[in-house]
């Protein structure tokens, strides 16, 4: 038998997800919680093989719940749910060690084969999307680590909306070594103008 626990902070997925795997003959729902707070005591009284948890709670989020789960648990494996298909989300779960990341949108029955999947051992997360993933994010941790603190200023500043002569008058330099600055940015970034530079900024985090 496979023990299950269920983390999900709305409770009609968590009892409906609860009411499809109970259904199954090899599995066992032992327990739900509803909070990244509940989920490590939850783990530590049921001792499950599988965790099946929601990505974004209102405490925390999966990967969150997942470290502090392997501190009591270290062979409870992960199953994340989300409907956060982005590429952050997809390498936090991976570097929480998640089996599976499935889209909420997903049939009750890719759930079930997940859940089975990885108790067994197995992941649906292809070895070459993990090493994609982990090797965009040490080439976005490099670009982050290049970038000198005058160009962040001017990076924060451009995310405001501010122009290149409004940048200069803050920061009080001059106009031409803005765009300087400018140019570097667009080189580490990969960009080509100024609101590339900020998306991509965005997507790496290194502005809200």
């Amino acid at each position: 038998m496979i023990r299950v626990v269920i983390v999900d902070d709305h409770q009609l997925v968590s009892d409906g997800l609860a009411m499809v795997l109970r259904d199954e003959a090899d599995l066992v729902v032992c327990g739900q919680a509803g909070s990244v707070a509940d989920a490590a005591p939850l783990v530590r009284d049921t001792k499950p093989d599988i965790v099946v948890m929601d990505f974004h709670f209102p405490d925390g989020t999966g990967p969150d719940a997942a470290a502090a789960i392997r501190r009591i648990q270290p062979n409870a494996r992960f199953v994340f749910l989300s409907r956060d298909d982005s590429e952050s989300a997809w390498l936090a779960a991976v570097e929480a060690g998640a089996g599976a990341f499935i889209h909420k949108s997903r049939a009750a029955d890719d759930v079930i084969d997940a859940v089975r999947r990885v108790a067994g051992g197995g992941s649906l997360i292809a070895p070459s999307k993990i090493a994609s993933l982990l090797s965009r994010n040490r080439d976005r941790n490099g670009k982050r680590d290049s970038l000198s603190a005058r160009e962040r200023e001017v990076l924060k500043l451009m995310s405001g909306g501010l122009s290149s002569r409004e940048i200069a008058g803050q920061m009080g330099i001059s106009y031409a070594t803005v765009r300087t600055h400018i140019r570097s940015l667009d080189t580490k970034l990969g960009a080509h103008s100024k609101i590339e530079a900020v998306a991509t900024a965005r997507e790496m985090k290194l502005i809200d």
